[in-house]
């Protein structure tokens, strides 16, 4: 096998150095960092890439914008799906890493249907998908692990971990209270005044928005025909409302990870 640097020169040699790609990023995402374009650290592994790459496309999917930005929008996605191939390629990342420049070979990728490639990344998630991806989440490490960042990070707020715990419900608020009891009593989390002393008029509050994003969620979910697995989740996240909307967002982007090959996720003294 050919030692790394010498790969990298024949690959700089077959392949053609795309003039204008940096310039698009600039006037299209405002940097020719084909990393900030992404939203991701150089330092960045595959799967972050990846992510970067479907948070990206999502906003300028042309599918999701109104008409009069749909050209814009057709560019835009065109451009991010040319520097994902790149930054998903191990020799064109290579290439781009330790000189600045950018290739692609032949720069067929310019007229290569993106929104094919994307579909082909990122596979349409059903209803069933949700189901099994929470059985598989709750109760497990990685629902703790987001449950005890939703805590810390809502400084103990029932409303903001209910809102970015994944897959919850009000419902669940007994047992993530019990938890997070526990996690107090072992010194492992601190303790918060809006978690030991929520009013009453907060948790009724919470109760009546519950009953009221349930109802809405129902007629959604009748107009929209959500009673079997085939349903789109695009449906399911009209159907959560836009106060869940942040969370349906967060919910998308790690079925995408989960369903489409990627992976991975995660004692203070009590304050007030």
């Amino acid at each position: 096998p050919l030692p790394r640097f010498t790969a990298l020169f024949r690959y700089i040699k077959i392949h053609l150095i795309m003039p204008g790609l940096l310039e698009l990023c600039e006037e299209q995402f405002g940097s020719k960092n084909l990393y900030t374009v992404l939203g991701v650290k150089k330092e960045a592994t595959s799967n972050e890439l990846r992510k970067g790459y479907h948070k990206v496309s999502l906003a300028v999917h042309p599918d999701r914008v109104d008409k009069k930005k749909k050209e814009e929008a057709t560019k835009q996605f065109q451009t991010l799906g040319r520097v994902y191939q790149i930054l998903s390629d191990s020799d064109l990342k290579a290439v781009y890493d330790e000189t600045g420049e950018v290739a692609e070979e032949n720069s067929p990728a310019a007229n290569k249907d993106w929104d094919k490639y994307w579909r082909g990344l990122f596979t349409k998630l059903t209803v069933q998908d949700i189901v099994n991806f929470e059985k598989e989440y709750v109760g497990s490490a990685e629902e703790l692990s987001d449950l005890e960042a939703a805590y810390t990070g809502g400084k103990g707020s029932m409303d903001h971990i209910l809102n970015n715990v994944l897959v919850c419900t009000i419902d669940d608020e007994k047992r993530f209270r019990a938890i997070i009891d526990a996690w107090i009593e072992e010194g492992k989390v601190d303790t918060y005044d809006a978690y030991l002393n929520e009013t009453d008029k907060k948790k009724k509050q919470r109760k009546r928005k519950a009953s009221k994003e349930a109802k809405e969620a129902e007629e959604a979910k009748k107009e929209l025909g959500l009673g079997d697995a085939n349903s789109d989740l695009a449906a399911l996240i009209l159907a959560r409302g836009q106060s869940r909307q942040a969370q349906a967002d967060s919910f998308f982007d790690t079925l995408a990870e989960k369903y489409s090959k990627p992976v991975a996720k995660r004692g203070k003294k009590p304050r007030k």
